[in-house]
């Protein structure tokens, strides 16, 4: 205690030792062994809207898009994520930690139910000891690399919300809400909570807000009119995606077979990440794609065997990979790139057919490049490579030009 403390608080002065605020860093480091790169929570104020679906999505579109992606299930008590996915295995380790278990298409996963004998047996723990549990899913798994890690939240905002973002350095949250009047309320309390913490909005997405008929085309609301615009606009944040009732989605779930869905509700959903979290470390990324045959640009796209596809940031090749062409079936290609996240495809020659559909999916197309791949992609950034316009009327009536 102070010399100078009087043990009387009514004559405190500012400069008792026991009157100063102490602020204590919460913060933790992940394993070691651990590389992650951007860490995004998905978070909702009330149970039962479809936040877990969220986060499976996410991670699959950005692991469809060549990202190394990856799930922490945060939501002790209620962990849905690897029946989502079909996982049946459990979690193993070393001395060295605890490693996460791979989904059929390479998403690292972590959840309490890969560490419990049984998925089926509850979890009846107090808050202290869930949201510790949490904590030791960012410091002993070892999740090598990883450019996206998803953090399926629990709901509300309570011990393991605070704990999550008091320990672990989240880069952004996306809140998922559903189309009902009490959802203002709930969502306010949500946005309240990241505001103390300092912790940014990338936006909001609402969950079942329609039903598409499937014979009429006709949509119903069945919970009601949205408000999600006037939460969004009382909130100054983005509306992200208005997501359906499809019962196929419910169906891969419940098979397991989330990253096989189809739907485009989130296409755009790579472009968001990149203007809210890249941004503010500066610097804008892309990806260009060359049709090529081994490190050439191919004189024909329907003859590329493979394709040299160049990450760029700040306007430079930052990484580069090459993957086989999957095949040229009508209109695959297109979506195909599109779903790694491609903005731009350089080739010697393409169908008419093909290029109408890269446009359409917002992809450019330059024709009329030759010689070497990541040569073609340097003039694209330099402003030194424009198409010419040669369409290649050799396949132009042929899929193998991706028509």
């Amino acid at each position: 205690m102070s010399e100078n403390c009087s043990q009387n608080c009514n004559t405190h002065s500012n400069d008792c030792a026991e009157r100063k605020e102490q602020k204590t860093d919460f913060s933790e480091k992940p394993h070691e062994l651990s590389n992650i790169k951007k860490v995004i929570g998905i978070v909702s104020g009330k149970g039962g809207v479809g936040k877990s679906l969220l986060t499976s999505m996410l991670a699959v579109i950005m692991n469809r898009r060549g990202y190394k992606t990856a799930i922490l299930d945060a939501d002790v008590t209620g962990p849905s994520i690897p029946k989502a996915f079909g996982i049946q295995g459990k979690a193993t380790g070393t001395e060295l930690g605890l490693f996460p278990i791979k989904s059929k298409t390479g998403i690292d996963i972590m959840s309490i139910n890969l560490l419990l004998e049984n998925d089926t047996d509850p979890v009846v723990w107090r808050g202290p000891i869930i949201a510790n549990t949490v904590k030791q899913f960012w410091t002993d798994v070892i999740w090598s690399d990883v450019d996206f890690m998803f953090i399926d939240m629990p709901p509300g905002t309570g011990d393991v919300p605070l704990t999550v973002f008091q320990s672990i350095a989240v880069d952004g949250i996306v809140i998922v809400t559903s189309p009902q009047e009490l959802v203002s309320m709930i969502v306010s309390k949500a946005v309240k909570m990241a505001e103390m913490m300092n912790i940014p909005i990338i936006g909001l997405v609402e969950n079942m807000a329609y039903f598409k008929c499937p014979d009429c085309d006709k949509e119903y609301k069945l919970f009601g009119d949205s408000h999600i615009e006037k939460i969004a606009g009382k909130h100054n944040i983005d509306v992200l995606a208005k997501l359906p009732i499809d019962p196929q989605i419910s169906a891969a779930c419940d098979k397991g077979m989330i990253e096989l869905f189809d739907g485009n509700w989130l296409d755009h959903i790579e472009e968001v990440l990149d203007k809210k979290i890249e941004g503010r470390n500066g610097g804008k990324k892309m990806k260009i794609a060359v049709a090529s045959e081994n490190e050439m640009v191919t004189e024909h796209f329907g003859h590329c065997e493979n394709f040299n596809i160049f990450e760029v940031k700040n306007n430079q090749i930052v990484k580069s990979e090459s993957i086989p062409n999957p095949g040229h079936r009508p209109g695959f290609l297109p979506n195909f790139l599109n779903d790694r996240g491609v903005k731009v495809i350089i080739s010697g020659g393409m169908g008419r057919g093909a290029i109408d559909i890269f446009n359409e999916k917002g992809i450019e197309v330059i024709i009329g490049a030759t010689g070497n791949a990541k040569v073609a992609a340097g003039q694209y950034l330099q402003g030194n490579l424009k198409s010419t316009g040669s369409v290649c009327h050799e396949h132009q009536h042929h899929d193998e030009c991706g028509n």
